[in-house]
């Protein structure tokens, strides 16, 4: 009588013990399950791509920074735009209000840039049409993008100047522009 007690109590437990795990599994899924963001939080982002879409093709940020960005914020604004004739002007933008073309996967973008290198005057000295693309997809819109462009003027002689630079949604086809002014240094 005591081993059938005995069997008996062994598969109870095996049947708590397996209960528990799947109730265990079960409360682990639904933990891992996103849940939906409060509907304050839902309408912000709703008012947000409004804003996107109405701003148009714009700019956040563009300056000349310290050195080669390494990703979106992750830059050091330079202290002054005087450069010597032989040193690269490095600048940071961060575009915003530009399109996205839906895909099979999500979400795609592409800017084109072109620039101007211009004297004060606004006489051109140097231009160049697409010279750089920034695209991508996600899943997602992608809407931290930063432009880092490197310029290499060599032969400028000490004086004022002024890079334009403009950016083109490729897919929305809007275009804007900023420019940023600058001086070359005499050299020693």
């Amino acid at each position: 009588m005591m081993l059938v007690g005995s069997r008996a109590l062994r598969r109870m437990l095996s049947a708590v013990v397996i209960t528990t795990g799947v109730s265990a599994g079960l409360m682990s899924a639904q933990a891992q399950s996103p849940a939906s963001p409060p509907a304050a939080f839902q309408n912000a982002l709703a008012a947000y791509d409004q804003a996107w879409s109405d701003a148009g093709l714009s700019f956040m940020v563009a300056v000349f920074s310290a050195g080669p960005s390494s990703g979106f914020g992750h830059y050091t604004p330079r202290g002054d735009a005087v450069f010597s004739d032989d040193e690269a002007l490095n600048v940071y933008a961060e575009p915003v209000g530009y399109g996205f073309r839906e895909t099979d996967g999500g979400f795609a973008y592409e800017l084109t840039a072109d620039y101007r290198l211009l004297t004060k005057s606004g006489q051109v000295l140097a231009e160049q049409e697409n010279f750089a693309t920034f695209s991508g997809s996600g899943r997602s819109r992608q809407r931290e993008l930063s432009a880092a462009l490197t310029f290499q003027f060599s032969g400028l002689p000490a004086g004022d100047y002024q890079l334009e630079t403009s950016f083109t949604d490729e897919v929305g086809g809007a275009t804007s522009a900023f420019t940023l002014p600058f001086s070359v240094s005499a050299s020693n």
